[in-house]
């Protein structure tokens, strides 16, 4: 490991370990992202967390020259990808730095992280035979202030349980309840294997890495509701 990328990986350590987020339960995520940005990005901070690219292209000289995506879950479990209609809307290649966590007592460890460059062509067969206009009805329905909760409820997952939505390989998730009414989508995790990185183990021997790089874990973080 040559001295900048040592002394990076020293500080994220150290800052993982200082940093407040890493106290609460729902931080691993924020620690992890902030871990990618430290240690391979030059420490970038984005300008909106409602920016499309957490790491635009232009700030990845080293790793494809593409948009960057990292996002933690927990090992086995579905990857949440966000906003569905926003995630269809993409047209370029990206890296997705996938990092899976397994929780141990009060810790939460990462055994397995992936960065498969991902192809427009890729992604778009993810959602199978579903259009633009098909997500733009199932996202009307789920925002309709006209109609009951149970009602949306009802008639969304109608909707999501019938073709085309079903030819997807990519999960919808409605979100609604009472404080919110919004169309999240998300990935099976041995989907992420056979169609974003075939041929990767999911839980390689060793300690998790990315390019090479061992993350500096484990991190401080209760099971959620203890």
């Amino acid at each position: 490991m040559c001295l900048p990328r040592r002394l990076a990986f020293i500080l994220a350590a150290a800052a993982l370990a200082a940093a407040g987020f890493a106290q609460e339960v729902q931080q691993h995520g924020l620690a992890f992202e902030r871990w990618v940005r430290d240690t391979f990005f030059g420490g970038y901070q984005p300008a909106s967390y409602t920016q499309r690219w957490d790491i635009p292209a232009e700030v990845n000289r080293d790793h494809g020259g593409v948009p960057v995506n990292p996002k933690a879950a927990k090992f086995g479990g579905p990857v949440d990808l966000g906003d569905a209609l926003r995630q269809y809307e993409i047209g370029e290649p990206f890296v997705l730095v996938l990092g899976f966590w397994e929780q141990v007592g009060d810790e939460k460890r990462f055994v397995t992280i992936l960065a498969p460059l991902i192809t427009p062509e890729q992604w778009r067969a993810l959602w199978g035979d579903v259009t633009y206009a098909d997500l733009l009805r199932l996202d009307e329905l789920i925002k309709d202030p006209g109609r009951p909760i149970e009602e949306v409820r009802r008639l969304a997952l109608r909707m999501k349980s019938a073709p085309p939505f079903t030819t997807a390989v990519i999960q919808l998730n409605p979100k609604i309840d009472a404080r919110q009414r919004r169309l999240q989508c998300s990935l099976r995790f041995a989907d992420v294997f056979k169609h974003l990185a075939p041929g990767a183990p999911p839980r390689p021997a060793g300690p998790a890495t990315l390019w090479g790089v061992p993350f500096p874990g484990p991190l401080h973080s209760p099971p959620r509701g203890s």
